[in-house]
């Protein structure tokens, strides 16, 4: 699997919508979605640093590792 974005879940308990945080932090909403779905490739620092400030939570409690499961 690799990286985890737990960013709805956060989301969730914070009782934010994706069309606040995305406006709070400078996003597209189409483009948190991504993040937000687990499509993202990459996400900047500063990106980040803007969710944990919204959401007031740290990186930890977004991002998750997850090994590939054997074949």
């Amino acid at each position: 699997m690799g990286i985890i974005v737990n960013l709805d879940v956060m989301m969730a308990k914070r009782k934010v919508r994706s069309k606040d945080l995305a406006k709070a932090i400078g996003l597209t909403e189409q483009n948190l979605s991504i993040l937000k779905n687990n499509k993202a490739k990459a996400v900047r620092f500063s990106t980040l640093e803007e969710i944990c400030r919204v959401l007031k939570c740290q990186p930890g409690d977004l991002l998750e590792y997850q090994e590939a499961e054997e074949l």
